[in-house]
């Protein structure tokens, strides 16, 4: 049975500490929650951290990236580098697969998987995956900002390079989620790292699956 939203607001209030909970609770579209919970209960992070585009939440994701090893200082103040590992450079072809409903063929040129098999797949990677680790929700924007272009995405990931690197990318979109009110379109992402090495860089690289 589908949990309502009062036990999946309650579930979020127990796992967030209260200023997180505060900044996730105005976030007016319910499927939003429901895919933080869901994946909070799924990937198991150590614990949560909510970005409402503020200076303070974007200065804490940038030292959180130093902190975390995943970033190093350079000597020009202000900027960082961050190093892959040697077998996870560009693009990884062989397992990125465009998501289809069963008998849907996009065609010779287009590398497809059947949705709900390829999502049993992932599920059953993603369990614990970010124990230990921080799970940063960051909210951007598609298209100008308040303009009939806008489309508002929500990023769950456990890399706090990953999320850095989206907020220097990507134009801010949680005042867009509140903007567009319940009935908003908008896309969602789940990313983790899974498990790092010594120089904190992803370790299971058999384990990589991207799907859209």
């Amino acid at each position: 049975m589908k949990e309502t939203m009062e036990e999946t607001m309650a579930f979020l209030r127990s796992r967030l500490e209260q200023a997180q909970y505060a900044k996730l609770a105005r976030i007016p579209q319910p499927e939003v929650l429901d895919f933080v919970a869901r994946y909070i209960r799924l990937c198991e992070p150590e614990r949560v951290f909510v970005s409402d585009d503020s200076p303070e939440d974007l200065a804490y994701i940038r030292q959180a990236a130093l902190r975390d090893g995943e970033e190093r200082l350079l000597a020009i103040p202000g900027h960082t580098i961050h190093f892959d590992n040697y077998d996870d450079m560009a693009r990884d072809r062989k397992n990125t697969r465009i998501l289809v409903p069963e008998g849907v063929d996009l065609g010779g040129g287009i590398d497809t998987r059947e949705r709900n098999e390829a999502l049993k797949e992932v599920h059953g990677i993603l369990p614990g995956i970010m124990r230990g680790h921080e799970l940063y929700v960051c909210f951007f924007c598609l298209g100008p900002a308040a303009s009939p272009f806008a489309i508002p995405c929500v990023q769950l990931t456990d890399s706090s390079y990953v999320a850095h690197s989206e907020i220097l990318l990507y134009r801010p979109g949680y005042r867009e989620f509140l903007r567009q009110g319940p009935g908003a379109r908008f896309f969602k992402f789940l990313h983790s790292q899974g498990e790092l090495d010594e120089r904190k860089t992803s370790k299971n690289l058999h384990l990589g699956r991207v799907f859209i």
